[in-house]
């Protein structure tokens, strides 16, 4: 997160890391930028909208990436025709955790903690030790009706800063590691009950769920690379050092657009921690005039209807995210279109910050904001045009 930010953007960075806020605090910070009556303001015509399932709220934890990969994959479920299910995050988040903190003790401490991860995550961990229902694994204690993350968290983080500190290590660690998660999140079932038959997490992902991680791709955009090649991508929350292919910054919402057209849905990383970003309202845009530069009149009625957009270029994205402007703050999934009364489009996004905003937890973004402000993509790769699926050399 980019410290340098206005004071009401900073508020939002009291979470459990530098690397995540909690949701809480965000949402707080982002309830700033409210303009009354925008919901009066645009009329929106849908042109497209793919199956979803309910939104979630992921209480105050930092696991968006693991709430909008899992909805992903729900949508693909139900593209694919069968019956959707509700997939447990914090399964998700739980292994996530284990083996961030295998890479930070193998790199000596080398790398960030936190709460964060990315969309891929949930892949790696479907890969690698399946998936639950959410009815049976919450993550939620006796009591509890909301995920914080935050006690749990710093304990973990002291913890495995003082296993690194020491010589030789035993293998133990790790079911420390494992102990101070059941605590707090309960234990892994190893076998459990779903529509009368006894699954493990293994066999409920390949039997129920059913989707193959390798049709799955992670795209990027920053002309700091080469075009059309993987990348690392460097940023905090990539502890994997996964690899991102590299299109340029129109042809992300090229790819993103043939993918709705084709009735595939597209799971979004991205910075939200901007003056222009509205959760309450419910829109997102990039202004052609600078925030700070308005009166406050025009400040306070920014979301109070379609307003001029700046033109992105690829400069200024790059430029964007070398001085920390674009930070990885949030996940989310982009499930349709629509367009406002004079004709622009916005994509419809699926948050998990429950159905708290003006649109019941979606919003309405712009392609210029997703074209300056997107971190990655991930999508099926059959979701992908001929042409981007020739440059990038897939099969």
């Amino acid at each position: 997160m980019n410290w340098r930010k206005s004071l009401f953007v900073a508020a939002a960075l009291l979470a459990t890391s530098a690397q995540t806020f909690a949701q809480d605090n965000l949402i707080n910070a982002l309830n700033n930028n409210v303009s009354d009556k925008s919901k009066e303001g645009f009329v929106f015509t849908e042109l497209i909208n793919l199956g979803n399932t309910s939104i979630k709220d992921q209480g105050s934890s930092g696991t968006c990436w693991a709430y909008s990969g899992n909805s992903f994959l729900e949508s693909e479920m139900i593209r694919q025709g069968k019956k959707p299910v509700e997939i447990s995050p914090i399964f998700t988040a739980y292994y996530t955790y284990l083996e961030k903190s295998k890479n930070y003790v193998r790199l000596h401490g080398n790398q960030a903690q936190g709460e964060g991860g990315q969309l891929h995550d949930v892949l790696t961990i479907f890969r690698k030790f399946g998936a639950v229902p959410q009815e049976t694994y919450t993550g939620l204690r006796e009591g509890q009706t909301r995920n914080n993350f935050a006690e749990m968290s710093s304990i973990l983080q002291g913890m495995n800063a003082n296993i690194v500190k020491n010589k030789k290590l035993t293998p133990e660690w790790q079911n420390a590691v494992k102990g101070v998660m059941n605590a707090y999140l309960g234990e892994i079932p190893e076998t459990f009950e779903y529509n009368g038959k006894t699954y493990t997490p293994r066999t409920w992902a390949d039997q129920v769920v059913g989707i193959n991680p390798d049709e799955y791709i992670g795209i990027s955009s920053f002309k700091e690379y080469p075009y059309y090649k993987p990348f690392v991508l460097l940023i905090p929350d990539n502890w994997s050092f996964e690899s991102f292919y590299n299109v340029k910054m129109n042809e992300l919402t090229e790819v993103i657009d043939h993918a709705l057209e084709n009735g595939f849905t597209v799971a979004w990383a991205t910075d939200v921690s901007e003056k222009y970003f509205s959760w309450k309202n419910g829109i997102a845009f990039v202004p052609e005039k600078d925030f700070d530069k308005m009166s406050k009149e025009e400040q306070a009625n920014l979301f109070n209807g379609p307003k001029p957009e700046a033109q992105i270029t690829e400069e200024l994205r790059q430029l964007a995210f070398d001085d920390y402007s674009t930070t990885d703050d949030h996940g989310m999934h982009i499930v349709g279109l629509v367009k406002d009364q004079n004709g622009k489009e916005y994509y419809i996004v699926k948050n998990s910050w429950g159905a708290s905003n003006d649109y019941k937890g979606y919003m309405y973004v712009t392609k210029e904001f997703v074209k300056y402000k997107t971190l990655t993509i991930l999508l099926n790769k059959n979701g992908l045009s001929k042409e981007i699926t020739k440059k990038l050399g897939l099969k």
